[in-house]
């Protein structure tokens, strides 16, 4: 079942080229789910079932290169082209060269490591010498294959350890879907497919990076010795082979004229493409050769990218709007006379925040240069004086909320105004979204189809209303039957007694957290302690400083937010912290979980731990006294071992946490 559903995902995600039906698919997928639940000691970590992981708990852990990835030197016009292509042949001594001319798409860079043909980690460039370590959310891109099998390591020339470099993008198709939910959500658009593919890659939710549908496309292979092929268009063909998705519009050139042809081609065809891509990058064809001619302090001499001219057109600005997002940034927006840059019409373009209308000294009416570039989401990048019209006006930046009128704040140091007024109808349906997800209340059934419902129709106008709904109201909603109301008005009353620390990062306060909600929970105990806190003493609160404690305060002193609290208390919301009764059986020591654990979740197993005075942190060091691993357990376990730290399975954790250390 998994290599027929391996299979398959080739076919479909990587040659475009699919044999059966979505749904005869699904219906392998669940057949497998249904064996792997049946027989968990078979389950796998490169089944196709476990696409999906669980989120890192603790961000990120930063990951050391096994080689630096570097930027490339770039090109603008053929001079300058001619220009590296002369050098390389100087440094050469002469010889022969040939090219190989790929494609340059507008990603993230992303390295990966296979041990035993199995996919083990997946690291962001970074800052080149160091990148985040995202596997989890890696693992959701179909592109990338979890495991290759022996026969195509063998026939692709692969050993069975090496590391692939590549491009994590955003298909087009995909960026217009988000922005299109975006839109509908009242959230400003996201600026273009690559910021979109960077923000979703450091997502914490791999089932959101999964929604997202990004893609990879491999163009290194490299093992500990260095450059595996001899050749770089060798190594694309047999990455290629070992079932990684590899761009086909690529050539090898003996000529810089030939190069200069082929990206006449793919300016041509940008388009026209699924993708974004901002140029082309040529290189030295033999790896000997790369070698050869090293690297600069930054770059490596054996390859450069020619950069596209940006895509721009002069139109006027009519108006400039401002839009209010989730977390209640405003956003100008300039509107355009029309104006067709790069075969797209664009008649508007972001103008990020005010300073930056300030920068640009613009005025509406004037004539300005719009850019595309890389950029789905067109910007003003020049106002042109000289053709400034005598009718110009200045814009003046609002001081209140343009959908709710509550008056907007600038934090210092920052850039941004923001409506923090929860109530605000442009914030209300994220909020509602953010207030009833797993995690925070824990609302099931309280989803984007029926919070649209809800708001569209009045019948929720604050986080509040929640608990105002009765059966008549839900079956009003399209779509909801007496049984789906009847389940979600249990849901809605059992999260009544959810603790203070959920209700407190329920109400969206600014740079409020689960760790921090936590914290100030347990240093006040109570919501009105919280309320009445001031900076002061929300600054001695464990990782509470100036910034968070200034807008726990400001949050608070808004009538708004202090009346949507009290009809939470009217509602019978829980405003009083969790009463830990906490032992001291294990006391002093440190736990890590990792895999699946047949008898409670990750999350009832940390708090089992911290009630009998245990410590539960996210990676393996020297400190850990013990690691907890369930099914499935991943690099962790490995850590343990090479650590020497005693590892746990289920049932060694509930002897301890019932006898303690004996």
């Amino acid at each position: 079942m998994r290599e027929t559903l391996r299979h398959h995902e080739h076919l479909y995600y990587v040659l475009d080229a699919p044999e059966v039906s979505d749904a005869q698919y699904d219906i392998w997928m669940r057949e497998l789910r249904a064996l792997e639940d049946e027989h968990p000691e078979l389950r796998t970590q490169d089944s196709p079932t476990q696409r999906v992981g669980g989120k890192p708990k603790e961000g990120f852990a930063k990951v050391a290169h096994s080689r630096p990835m570097l930027s490339l030197d770039n090109a603008y016009n053929e001079e300058e082209l001619r220009e590296w292509d002369r050098r390389v042949r100087e440094l050469a001594g002469g010889e022969d060269i040939a090219y190989t001319c790929e494609l340059k798409l507008d990603g993230l860079s992303l390295a990966l490591t296979y041990e035993g043909g199995r996919l083990t980690r997946g690291v962001t460039r970074g800052d080149g010498v160091v990148g985040e370590d995202v596997t989890s959310n890696v693992r959701t891109i179909r592109s990338v294959p979890l495991s290759i099998s022996t026969a195509k390591l063998r026939d692709s020339g692969l050993p069975e350890n090496f590391e692939i470099r590549g491009e994590v993008v955003l298909p087009l198709s995909a960026f217009q879907k988000l922005n299109a939910e975006r839109e509908e959500q009242g959230l400003a658009p996201a600026a273009n497919p690559r910021n979109a593919a960077a923000g979703t890659l450091r997502t914490l939710e791999p089932n959101i990076v999964a929604q997202r549908r990004l893609d990879f496309y491999a163009y290194f292979a490299l093992n500990e010795s260095g450059h595996i092929f001899s050749r770089q268009s060798e190594a694309l063909d047999a990455l290629a082979a070992a079932g990684f998705r590899v761009n086909p519009n690529r050539a090898l050139v003996h000529a810089l004229d030939e190069a200069w042809d082929f990206i006449a081609r793919a300016d041509g065809i940008r388009d026209s493409l699924p993708y974004e891509i901002d140029g082309v990058v040529l290189k030295v064809d033999s790896t000997a050769l790369q070698g050869q001619l090293g690297f600069t302090g930054r770059a490596p001499r054996w390859a450069i990218a020619y950069k596209f001219a940006a895509r721009a057109g002069v139109t006027q600005v009519e108006n400039i709007l401002v839009q209010v997002g989730r977390t209640g940034k405003l956003t100008p927006v300039a509107e355009l006379t029309p104006v067709a840059i790069g075969g797209t019409t664009v008649g508007r373009a972001t103008l990020h925040n005010a300073d930056e209308i300030e920068r640009l000294g613009l005025k509406i009416g004037d004539f300005v240069t719009v850019e595309r570039g890389g950029d789905v989401i067109p910007k003003v990048v020049e106002v042109l004086r000289e053709k400034r019209p005598a009718d110009a006006r200045d814009f003046v930046f609002p001081t209140r909320c343009p959908e709710c009128g509550s008056a907007v704040v600038r934090e210092e140091g920052e850039v941004d105004w923001r409506c923090i007024d929860v109530n605000c109808p442009a914030r209300l349906r994220e909020s509602l979204l953010h207030f009833a997800a797993r995690g925070v209340m824990n609302i099931e059934g309280l989803g984007e189809a029926v919070v649209n419902q809800l708001t569209e129709r009045g019948l929720a106008r604050n986080l509040a209303d929640i608990y105002r709904l009765d059966e008549a109201a839900l079956l009003s909603l399209d779509l909801v039957k007496h049984k789906k109301a009847h389940a979600l008005l249990q849901q809605i009353e059992r999260s009544k007694q959810a603790p203070l620390d959920r209700v407190l990062l329920g109400l969206g306060i600014r740079f409020v957290g689960e760790r921090t909600a936590q914290f100030l929970a347990d240093a006040f105990g109570t919501m009105d302690r919280v309320m009445q806190a001031s900076k002061e003493e929300l600054e001695g609160v464990q990782e509470i400083g100036p910034r968070i404690s200034a807008a726990i305060v400001e949050f608070f002193a808004l009538p708004g937010n202090r009346e949507l609290v009290e009809k939470l208390r009217a509602a019978g919301l829980n405003f009083a912290a969790e009463q830990k009764k906490v032992s001291s059986r294990l006391d002093g020591l440190t736990f890590v979980l990792t895999g699946t654990l047949p008898s409670l979740t990750r999350e009832e197993a940390k708090k089992r731990i911290e009630g009998e005075g245990g410590n539960v942190t996210g990676s393996v060091s020297k400190k850990t006294n013990y690691v907890v691993a369930g099914a499935d357990a991943g690099s962790k376990l490995d850590a343990a071992r090479k650590l020497n730290v005693t590892v746990l399975d289920a049932a060694g954790l509930m002897e301890l946490l019932e006898h303690g250390r004996g």
